[in-house]
């Protein structure tokens, strides 16, 4: 499968060079899309921007790096899929977060707010000719869902979207003065690998509406480079099936409910730290067992739903 998934990448980058012109849009967007695959050096930078109140006290600048293996989980027709690993050094691999790429897709997972997600469904005449980014935490739960067009002009290779999200893991367990960002996002591939830009709003949301507290610029940028990711990968290989586990799971999850409310803790420990001590258990066994783990994961996850 690996060098099934490697092979239809190489294809579709190739539709980047000179000598293999992609003959469609779509193809187009394939290729931007499958590109982003990797092991890149990643920076991130977010600064606060403005805020209506003068009264306001912006908070530092966030300025963070490493290494981040990108992996190509699946690549079909219409759907992209990639899981993150972020190599923090001494041997310490993080599961970062998952995107996946759906063509044309009509059926969405927005965050609404206090950690509450609800499906909406568009029509496939909106829906026509975009791709949906659907972003995923590092347990695999929902973060957030946006569509948009890729734009192939002028050399660039960009997509744009708009889609509400919970605090940024920087800010989740230190800040309680808003609880939605609203996320301004344009993916870009560059000459240096790709970059996600972002003009976010912090926003403070009630049921009498949606109140701006500031606004943030950010950038994270992927840079292609002679980076080691061999850790990254030896890890993936034996955590993979686990994952894909909690991937199938959750799938059967999301296509059943129509509002997902998830607490953030259960018997004092989140979803994630309960999670990866289960990927701990199966991971470390020579015979792995499939039913077994998505019964444990299942009841987990099941646990932190609130109906």
């Amino acid at each position: 499968m690996k060098h099934l998934l490697s092979a239809i990448c190489a294809v579709f980058l190739l539709s980047f060079t000179a000598n293999a012109a992609p003959t469609s849009k779509f193809e187009q967007d394939k290729a931007a899309i499958v590109s982003m695959a990797g092991c890149y050096k990643v920076t991130f930078d977010f600064a606060e921007t403005f805020a209506p109140d003068s009264n306001y006290k912006y908070h530092e600048r966030k300025t963070e790096w490493g290494i981040e293996y990108v992996i190509l989980l699946e690549a079909t027709d219409k759907k992209i899929s990639f899981q993150h690993l972020l190599l923090v050094g001494g041997g310490m691999i993080v599961k970062h977060w998952r995107q996946d790429w759906v063509y044309e897709e009509t059926n969405l997972l927005v965050y609404d707010r206090d950690n509450v997600w609800k499906k909406k469904t568009i029509d496939s005449k909106t829906a026509k000719g975009t791709w949906t980014q659907k972003v995923y935490q590092v347990d695999d739960s929902p973060r957030y869902e946006g569509f948009g067009t890729w734009n192939h002009v002028d050399g660039r290779h960009f997509w744009e979207s708009v889609a509400d999200a919970p605090l940024p893991r920087r800010e989740y367990t230190k800040r309680d003065d808003y609880n939605v960002l609203v996320r301004h996002s344009k993916m870009e591939i560059t000459n240096f690998g790709w970059m996600l830009e972002q003009d976010n709003d912090k926003t403070i949301r009630t049921n009498a509406g949606d109140q701006l507290l500031c606004g943030e610029k950010g950038y994270e940028k992927f840079f292609k480079g002679d980076y080691d990711c061999k850790e990254g990968e030896d890890w993936w290989k034996k955590h993979q099936s686990y994952w894909k586990d909690v991937r199938t799971v959750w799938a059967d999850i999301y296509a059943k409910v129509n509002v997902l409310n998830l607490k953030k803790q259960v018997d004092n420990e989140s979803l994630y730290e309960k999670l990866f001590a289960i990927d701990d258990k199966y991971s470390a066994l020579e015979s792995y067992d499939h039913k077994a783990a998505q019964d444990e994961i299942r009841k987990v996850i099941e646990s932190f739903m609130t109906k």
